[in-house]
């Protein structure tokens, strides 16, 4: 028999908050984290807004000499893990080492890293690479330096499949404990992209947003949605066997109780037209769970503002839920932070857990305009009321479809 996992800390570096408390207090808001980039003179470029993180200093979250051997995408991931294990009360000393994981994804990696070494092989040639160059960019390090630092010594593993990497490696942690192989797993996704390969690479398959207007660039199921809007960040939770929670006090904010995945096998960048693929993912996890897409009152979708993901999404969750789709209520939580990549369905997963929790959905930010076809409830306004279960949809390059269940703790 499946043991249960709850959720019992997490940790959240944000375009709109560097730690959860900051990001849900902005999310209630409604604050936007999009503005012009810095991070490169983006002025010959098609697309120029993003969603950076602001104000973050490696310093205040890791040894200054540990974080220079680290990537961006990397501390972003152990400063929200810092903060996810400090959150759980987790001491390490009292646990068996072994039995605590880690599943952290970054979907790309380090594009800065790759960009730098690569102008420095072009002007200065192969022997004044950093010796570095290869653990520091390589996406696995993300898992690996919070391992490290934290001194998880049990399963470690590093998911990698798109914009589904965060609720995949949620996903398989969960499945982790729940057969097993960890009592605890610190797990989620993190990000740094936002460089002029990155932004000129994602504009030339026309999947950015060219709006130059913070307000008006990231529209997720609006008719006037142009594209995604490319941010960065990391978040990280501790999952933990009830009983092993239980034990030692721990504050529990949710139950994982369903994990559904399948691939579209169609094409590198869109999702199937109908939607069938990511309709099996979602039916897969309520199935994982035991319960029926009735059962099931609110979705917080993948929601790009891409032309293609949010149509093909509606039509996904239509096959699903059938007649039900029109119950659901739907939101995005990208039109606040944008598509935080690999770190997308991790930092939804926080945003679920703490809906759940306050018994408050927060509106898709800038939604005014129904589409045609697209006619769901996407939360034009939140939604204020206690639900038991939250569903977090991720699609991801490649035809990956993943979807998690949540639900209120109770005995």
């Amino acid at each position: 028999m499946s043991r249960r996992v709850v959720v019992t800390g997490m940790g959240a570096v944000t375009p709109i908050g560097l730690n959860v408390k900051e990001f849900w207090q902005s999310v209630r808001e409604e604050k936007i984290g999009f503005a012009p980039i810095t991070k490169f003179d983006a002025s010959e470029y098609k697309c120029h807004i993003a969603a950076e993180v602001k104000g973050f200093e490696a310093k205040n979250y890791m040894d200054i000499k540990a974080a220079k051997r680290m990537e961006l995408f990397s501390q972003y991931a152990v400063a929200a893990a810092k903060e996810a294990i400090e959150d759980s009360g987790i001491d390490m000393d009292s646990e068996d080492p072994y039995l605590v994981g880690t599943a952290i994804g970054s979907g790309i990696g380090s594009l800065q890293a790759m960009e730098r070494e690569h102008e420095k092989l072009l002007q200065k040639g192969p022997n004044r690479i950093h010796p570095l160059f290869v653990p520091m960019m390589i996406g696995n390090m993300a898992a690996g330096n919070v391992s490290i630092q934290f001194g998880l010594k049990g399963k470690s593993i590093n998911s990698v499949t798109a914009c589904a990497t965060g609720t995949n490696t949620i996903g398989e942690a969960f499945r982790a404990i729940q057969y097993g192989d960890a009592d605890v797993m610190v797990s989620g996704g993190c990000e740094s992209s936002i460089t002029p390969l990155g932004v000129s690479g994602f504009t030339a398959l026309t999947a950015l947003s060219t709006v130059d207007d913070p307000a008006a660039c990231s529209l997720p199921f609006d008719k006037n949605r142009s594209g995604f809007v490319m941010g960065e960040g990391a978040a990280v939770v501790v999952l933990e066997e009830l009983e092993h929670a239980k034990k030692r006090g721990a504050d529990i904010y949710a139950e994982v109780i369903g994990y559904g995945c399948s691939s579209d096998a169609y094409h590198i960048t869109s999702p199937e037209e109908t939607g069938a693929g990511a309709a099996r993912a979602m039916t897969n996890a309520i199935s994982d769970a035991g319960k029926k897409p009735e059962d099931i009152f609110y979705i917080n979708a993948h929601g790009t503002g891409t032309h293609h993901n949010d149509l093909f999404e509606t039509r996904a969750i239509k096959l699903a839920f059938g007649a039900h789709a029109q119950n659901l209520k739907i939101n995005s939580t990208k039109s606040m932070v944008g598509h935080l990549l690999g770190a997308a369905g991790a930092i939804e997963f926080v945003a679920c857990v703490k809906e759940i929790q306050e018994g408050f959905l927060h509106r898709t930010v800038g939604y005014t305009t129904p589409d045609d076809e697209m006619d769901l409830d996407y939360c034009k306004e939140p939604v204020e009321g206690e639900f038991d279960y939250a569903l977090s949809n991720s699609l991801g390059f490649g035809g990956h479809n993943a979807s998690i269940l949540l639900a209120k703790y109770k005995e």
